[in-house]
């Protein structure tokens, strides 16, 4: 994990040096965002060739971000030992291997093995994050920190934007017309049908691992230094001298918790979004398959903003507290309107989380001195928030109805305007 100062960065660099940093960790973002929002597309797509219903289905979101809470600190004791390029490559090693689990999980059509597949994919993202974040955020000073986790963030989000469309095309193929088939076949017919949609997983999942290997390699053999870790910047270790323990941060334990429940509102507004317009507002498959990019591209606006604004404009706290009240204001109007009107409304919920994620990092991060490795640690561990919300979401929909499952997302974004305005300074 890295280390964070508030007034410099801890391993200078040349601009070439540092640019071409960003560049490399730019490709691994892109590389979380194309693996991330697929779940948009499975959750659907399991839940068919599963027949799941929304709370099995939405364990997709799950398998994939309860990884960071299991992973974190074990992903900064393999980066203390391995270095920032090393534990890198075997994170994407580790995310093929998870891509090629979806070969026998497809073939027995068995639920959990998909699960398990997705569970060891992000484990290899756990790893991937725990350098990535921390170490971007050391490329400059502090107070732009936000301004340079906006840029990756649009890469995360562009992926993630083509993500849906890719393998939307593949596995949402005529899905409208084959769950009406579905009603009108036999037992045995009906099985024979679910598993040859089971099988389209394969050969896309089959060339996601052989890009990952690639990516790897070229990771390894790239030059993307190693950084300083271990130093500590004076008047940051004079204000911590009697510190003792990574509780005596209230800024860090409080933006644990606002990165666990954006994280889950996050995850909401992309995963959730397809299947709400197919099953909660009766939008064609064909076409409620591209409100998960719609939200991807809110995001991409967001982070466009924050690059122009942070900081010479908007400061990151302010940044948060409008992405605060943005999201109440959206989450409201999808919860009391119908239609295409709903659902994009959710989708606009990107531009709402845009500038949270890049401002978390460096509010609760300020300050931390010496404790910043396992600080940054409790920060991947609250992205299990996407373990935990979203499937209270389809419980939700399942006990009430898709659309007023939504409720849950309301105190999540208050909770991320109190942070930014009172929380951050306790």
């Amino acid at each position: 994990m890295a280390q964070v100062t508030t007034t410099k960065n801890t391993a200078p660099q040349s601009n070439g040096s540092t640019k071409r940093s960003i560049v490399i960790i730019g490709a691994l973002f892109f590389i979380f965002g194309f693996v991330t929002w697929l779940n948009s597309v499975l959750i659907p797509y399991l839940k068919m060739a599963n027949e799941l219903n929304n709370f099995e289905s939405y364990l997709v979101a799950f398998a994939s971000y309860i990884s960071y809470f299991v992973m974190a600190i074990p992903s900064a004791w393999v980066l203390q030992k391995t270095g920032f390029k090393k534990g890198m490559t075997l994170g994407l090693v580790v995310m093929a291997a998870g891509a090629l689990i979806f070969i026998p999980a497809a073939l027995s059509r068995t639920y959990g093995l998909f699960l398990f597949g997705l569970f060891v994919q992000g484990t290899g993202l756990a790893l991937l994050q725990s350098a990535a974040n921390p170490y971007i955020t050391i490329l400059g000073p502090i107070e732009s920190a936000a301004k340079r986790i906006s840029i990756m963030g649009i890469c995360n989000k562009l992926a993630g934007a083509l993500a849906p469309i890719i393998f939307g095309a593949i596995l949402l193929k005529n899905m409208d017309a084959l769950e009406a088939k579905l009603l009108t076949l036999g037992a045995a017919e009906k099985a024979a049908e679910l598993d040859e949609l089971s099988a389209r997983v394969i050969p896309p999942y089959v060339i996601m691992a052989i890009v990952l290997v690639a990516l790897g390699v070229l990771i390894y053999f790239s030059a993307l230094p190693e950084i300083e870790t271990d130093s500590e910047d004076e008047a940051v270790a004079a204000a911590n001298k009697d510190k003792k323990s990574i509780f005596q941060f209230p800024n860090l334990l409080m933006g644990t918790l606002a990165m666990f429940v954006y994280v889950g509102v996050e995850v909401i507004a992309g995963d959730t979004v397809i299947s709400y317009a197919r099953n909660g507002q009766n939008i064609p498959t064909d076409v409620a398959k591209f409100f998960t990019t719609y939200t991807l591209i809110a995001m991409i606006v967001g982070y466009l903003v924050g690059t122009v604004t942070i900081p010479k404009y908007l400061s990151q706290e302010k940044a948060m507290k409008i992405s605060g009240i943005l999201g109440i204001v959206l989450g409201l109007c999808a919860i009391f309107s119908d239609g295409y009107i709903s659902v994009l409304c959710i989708s606009l919920l990107g531009l709402a989380n845009a500038l949270v994620f890049p401002a978390i990092w460096p509010l609760s991060l300020a300050g931390l001195g010496r404790f910043t490795k396992i600080g940054s640690s409790f920060l991947i561990m609250a992205l299990a928030g996407g373990a935990i919300i979203p499937p209270l979401y389809g419980y939700l929909a399942d006990a009430w109805n898709p659309q007023s499952a939504y409720w849950i997302i309301i105190p999540c974004y208050f909770y991320i305007w109190f942070f930014a305005a009172k929380g951050r300074k306790i």
